[in-house]
């Protein structure tokens, strides 16, 4: 069997000249006679690794030298608790709640302190973003938190909440590298790359120096302190080696397709292509208000479940893998990140149409 069209929402497809890449350099990485594996995260050759995938990153996204980037491990959800625990110096926070993730960082971050709900979405099951534009900032928050992009609902921000001049903290782990974004509207970005970027295992945080405590806050254990990581260069202890490998390999691949703004306009495309059949078809329904549709994840459903069911499994046999949707949306859901080729979708669109055909 050839290799399917993964539309997993992550682990997730990644680009197969990187694979390729990987395997070649598997047993012998640059002619040093082992595996990245296996290699010391102290050797020189793995400082030259880690600093070429960080410089790549900053290149990529354009990032200003007073941000630190952290490579960490414990996903996007550690996060959860670390941002609270490193950043609520007064104890007070604001949260926008726009689906599931960014309501599991609420509930974590009320553990540390006054996680406040300043907007929420959930009175219509997250199928939208909240209004953002004349948000109730508190004047004592410490900052206020997005997920900026819900995988889960297929919902993103288009235009980022004024913070009333606090520090903007934002999860992005579904559309990282998507599309250029302004590093300097944000005090924290952060992401699990097992979406948009490399293998599951490696959390990325692109930080304000300001921000990282000098003076750890009371009760803050040591590896959850973002000064540890950002003093030792994400070397503290053993990082995730081989995933950091694979991201930098990804951030090269991402450069050679003409970087973020080169990816904007091919992810348009992809997700044009998706949304115009859509919007036109009699059976299938999409999500997400129109005008908060994410690029990278779009939900959509027939409504109804045995025949969700049917195009499903019909669709596995067709090589159109990891489709089904999340329970919380039901019906199926197409992850079409930075590495999902356009063939892919096209692929999907023509088996949706045929399967319209056959059950209309």
């Amino acid at each position: 069997m050839g290799r399917v069209y993964n539309f997993s929402a992550g682990p997730a497809v990644l680009p197969e000249e990187v694979l390729r890449e990987a395997a070649e350099e598997m047993l012998d990485y640059k002619g040093c006679g082992m595996s990245v594996m296996e290699m010391s995260h102290r050797s020189k050759m793995f400082d030259e690794i880690i600093a070429g995938a960080e410089q790549d990153l900053r290149d990529l996204m354009g990032i200003p030298d007073n941000y630190r980037v952290l490579f960490l491990q414990g996903g996007a959800s550690t996060q959860f608790a670390m941002i609270p625990m490193n950043l609520m110096k007064t104890g007070k926070a604001d949260y926008v709640v726009s689906g599931s993730w960014s309501k599991k960082a609420w509930k974590e971050a009320k553990i540390f302190g006054d996680a406040r709900l300043i907007a929420s979405s959930e009175d219509e099951n997250f199928s939208y973003v909240p209004d953002v534009k004349s948000l109730e900032v508190s004047d004592d928050a410490d900052y206020v938190y997005i997920c900026q992009n819900e995988t889960i609902y297929g919902t993103v921000y288009h235009e980022l909440p004024d913070t009333k001049g606090k520090p903007l903290v934002a999860d992005v782990s579904s559309c990282f590298l998507s599309e250029p974004i302004d590093v300097e509207r944000y005090g924290v970005i952060y992401g699990g790359v097992q979406k948009n970027v490399g293998p599951a295992g490696v959390c990325i945080v692109i930080i304000r120096e300001d921000l990282i405590p000098e003076e750890a806050l009371p009760g803050v254990p040591t590896m959850l302190q973002y000064k540890t990581h950002a003093d030792a260069k994400s070397l503290y202890n053993t990082p995730p080696c081989y995933g950091i490998y694979i991201c930098g390999l990804v951030f090269k691949w991402l450069k050679a397709q003409g970087g973020l703004e080169a990816m904007k306009k091919i992810n348009e495309e992809k997700a044009q292509i998706l949304y115009d059949f859509l919007d036109q078809s009699a059976l299938f329904k999409a999500t997400a208000r129109k005008e908060d549709r994410s690029l990278m994840n779009v939900p959509f459903v027939t409504g109804d479940a045995d025949l969700d069911a049917k195009f499903v499994a019909e669709a596995k046999e067709a090589g159109i893998e990891s489709i089904k949707g999340h329970r919380s949306v039901g019906g199926m859901r197409a992850s079409i990140y930075n590495a999902m080729p356009r063939e892919g979708v096209e692929a999907l669109v023509a088996f949706m149409k045929k399967f319209e055909e056959q059950n209309s």
